[in-house]
């Protein structure tokens, strides 16, 4: 079996009585306590800005996350704020442990279930028993095409709300739940349906990453990490009303949006 390493994922855990009850506090999703699915989680900004997102999988007593290396300081520093007196372990394992992707479970695993996205399995193992592992190309290749946007690799942090990836339609968002960081912005989109941006699939192009995506003379988005000529690129759906005139680079590329998606090209808000 192929494993595929995340070289560019940070693994924190995060144990204790109420390591469970610190997560669920603060991010977005709903933090498992049982089972072997890892559950999509972000951590926002009280602006309802994207500082960090993630898979949160629950084993050996503990929560387990991996998050981007770009933003792991930030959010080992803010979620050590965010613990004040909790009875909560957070371990910082950068320097032991690695993540990585498979089809199948081996070694440590959670499989990532992503609203109707199976993304395989995430492992974890010490980084001793990670040399051989492959690069991420499966990976990439497997989430570029089902439509998930990652950070880091599509967009930056503190740039994007959690509408703005789909988290809402995706399972990423705990609308139940009580309150948690940013959660009056997540609220307020979700009632006023104001989501301007989306995921969209882009395919026949042979721009590079973070290349301005056009619509006529107004830039749309920017194209995420590109990968056999696919990417996937968050953008304004409203204009996208005539998807033949869009192009990146000053060449044009083919649109479509995700078999999950609820949204369409072209499609307004009440706010513009």
């Amino acid at each position: 079996m192929t494993i595929s390493l995340r070289a560019d994922r940070a693994i924190f855990r995060f144990s204790g009585p109420e390591a469970h009850k610190l997560l669920n506090d603060v991010v977005t999703g709903h933090i498992p306590a049982s089972g072997d699915i890892a559950a999509w989680w972000a951590l926002l900004s009280p602006q309802g800005k994207i500082l960090a997102e993630g898979m949160a999988g629950w084993a050996d007593d503990a929560l387990w996350l991996d998050v981007h290396a770009a933003v792991a300081d930030d959010f080992f520093k803010r979620m050590k704020m965010y613990r004040l007196r909790a009875k909560a372990e957070i371990e910082d394992l950068r320097v032991t442990h690695r993540p990585g992707y498979a089809e199948s479970p081996s070694h440590f695993a959670h499989r990532q279930q992503i609203g109707p996205v199976n993304l395989g399995w995430r492992l974890i193992a010490p980084v001793e028993q990670t040399t051989d592992w492959a690069d991420d190309k499966a990976y990439a290749s497997a989430r570029i095409r089902a439509g998930i946007c990652e950070l880091g690799q599509d967009f930056e942090p503190n740039q994007l709300f959690a509408h703005d990836i789909a988290m809402d339609i995706l399972g990423g968002i705990d609308f139940a739940k009580g309150c948690y960081v940013g959660q009056e912005v997540v609220s307020r989109m979700k009632h006023r349906g104001t989501a301007r941006r989306r995921p969209v699939l882009i395919t026949n192009t042979t721009a590079p990453s973070g290349t301005p995506v056009m619509a006529n003379d107004r830039e749309a988005g920017t194209l995420g990490r590109v990968l056999n000529h696919q990417a996937v690129a968050i953008l304004r759906l409203d204009r996208l009303t005539d998807p033949t005139t869009i192009t990146a680079a000053d060449a044009p590329i083919t649109l479509a949006v995700p078999d999950w998606a609820t949204y369409q090209l072209g499609d307004s808000t009440a706010e513009q």
